[in-house]
């Protein structure tokens, strides 16, 4: 029976101040890029990878701080992502760009729901819901199971994206159950049609990076690595 190891990566830190909106499937959405903080938690993540045995399929969201957050990995390795629209970010409608401090201004009943921990984005107007979420993530993520075979596949993607698959491995209903830390790594083990979380919201390459530091005289993985079975020219850079 094949047993493949799902790595659920957040992106890093965005830039708050961030104006820049791409077109999606779902309507227009806020695309910010990484700000220092987010580039410093790539620079901890990228050699906790680079320990790692090669994937058998890289998948990213579309939206720029994803691309961002695994690029560093791709380009010492020369893999290859696929980019899926459909682990993209929840779209929240008019919500798309604001800041939580914002959105819960002059509105009690919405800041009694933030305070009472309940999923904002399921209350956006005109937004997506955590069913519509979930009808596209879940597959999304199954393919890349289903694709892999055996091995490693790595998801770089956004914390309801996240939510959403591990809800559905842990039968959870809860849009948004937990927060998962920028840069952190959640784990699934796929093994046959059984799922189990084996990991959440691992950060430990933040907080002690050196650990994950390669031992001297290994040398970089630069150039040496076979891209992951039928991938074509990196969509992710």
């Amino acid at each position: 029976m094949s047993v493949v190891l799902v790595l659920l990566i957040r992106h890093g830190t965005v830039d708050f101040d961030s104006k820049d909106f791409r077109e999606t499937p779902r309507g227009r959405q806020w695309d910010p890029p990484l700000n220092e903080d987010g580039q410093e938690q790539v620079r901890r993540l990228t050699p906790r990878l680079l320990l790692m045995d090669s994937p058998a399929t890289i998948h990213v969201s579309p939206f720029r701080r994803c691309r961002q957050t695994l690029e560093p990995y791709l380009l010492e390795t020369g893999l290859t992502a696929t980019v899926e629209d459909d682990l993209g970010e929840v779209f929240i409608g008019p919500w798309e760009g604001m800041r939580f401090e914002d959105i819960v201004s002059g509105d009690e009943d919405l800041a009694r729901r933030f305070r009472d921990q309940e999923a904002m984005f399921s209350l956006a107007p005109g937004g997506e819901s955590g069913e519509q979420l979930r009808a596209r993530v879940v597959p999304a993520i199954e393919r890349a199971i289903d694709n892999a075979g055996e091995g490693a596949v790595v998801v770089v993607t956004h914390g309801g994206v996240i939510n959403a698959y591990l809800g559905h491995v842990m039968g959870i209903d809860q849009d948004m159950f937990f927060l998962p830390d920028n840069a952190s790594i959640s784990t699934v083990v796929a093994e046959g049609a059984t799922r189990r979380t084996k990991f959440l919201n691992d950060v430990r390459h933040l907080t002690d990076p050196a650990v994950f530091t390669p031992p001297a005289g290994t040398g970089s993985r630069t150039g040496t690595q076979e891209g992951p079975a039928g991938a074509g020219p990196s969509q992710a850079s």
